[in-house]
């Protein structure tokens, strides 16, 4: 009878055991199967987030969050460093040293092109205004002006459009580096429906006209519409 009891007792041990092993590897199976799950329709599934997904955030000095390094938005000073193009709307001052016919204000048409007297027209759209010079030096001294000393300046930047909630709502000059948050305040500030949220910019890209949703530190750039929109509530 002992014997038995013995028995029993060694095989429940043994059973409990098993299954122990068994709830182990089936919850180890499931963090890896979380871990490396399959793509879902291109996408990867989402897993929870392990030690070194966290993202940290630092405070300035004035107590405002700020992103870690890599996980910002869209930053200002970042869309500026290029380079200014010429575009439809631009006035120019040339400068011909030693050609006072030549020395004058031009407009760039709806072509994108200015028309300089001996040289006809010379294409401004999509180039800088020191491309601009070493075109206009090269064409004129392969047949008129013998080394010729050319400078391009901008005279004025073509406008910017505002439209929306805002107290003046319309066309103004273009300000170098200015933000959705200051062409609200050249238009002389929000309305009392205006959202201070929500904005959208219409810019031409490449002959396409681009609709940007975009936050209010977000550079408008020259010929860009701003439309404020209206507050929900």
């Amino acid at each position: 009878m002992s014997k038995r009891v013995i028995g029993f007792c060694g095989a429940a041990l043994l059973l409990l055991s098993g299954c122990a092993m068994d709830h182990s590897e089936v919850a180890d199976a499931a963090i890896v199967s979380s871990r490396e799950a399959p793509a879902l329709n291109g996408y990867p599934a989402p897993v929870g987030p392990g030690p070194s997904d966290v993202a940290v955030t630092t405070k300035t000095s004035w107590g405002e969050p700020s992103p870690p390094p890599g996980l910002q938005g869209p930053q200002a000073v970042a869309d500026t460093d290029g380079p200014y193009l010429l575009d439809s709307g631009d006035r120019l001052r040339i400068f011909v040293y030693g050609q006072p016919n030549l020395s004058r204000s031009y407009g760039v048409d709806h072509a994108g092109m200015i028309t300089v007297p001996l040289i006809g027209e010379v294409k401004a759209r999509g180039i800088t205004t020191a491309a601009l010079e070493r075109t206009i030096r090269a064409r004129l001294g392969s047949q008129y002006v013998r080394d010729p000393q050319v400078t391009v300046d901008m005279l004025q930047n073509r406008p910017f459009f505002i439209l929306g909630e805002v107290k003046t709502a319309g066309q103004y000059p273009y300000v170098s580096g200015m933000t959705v948050e200051t062409a609200v305040a050249i238009a002389g500030g929000y309305s009392d429906r205006a959202s201070t949220q929500r904005f959208r910019i219409s810019r031409r890209i490449n002959g396409f006209v681009e609709q940007i949703e975009a936050p209010a530190d977000y550079v408008v750039q020259p010929g860009d519409t701003v439309t404020v929109f209206e507050r929900f509530l």
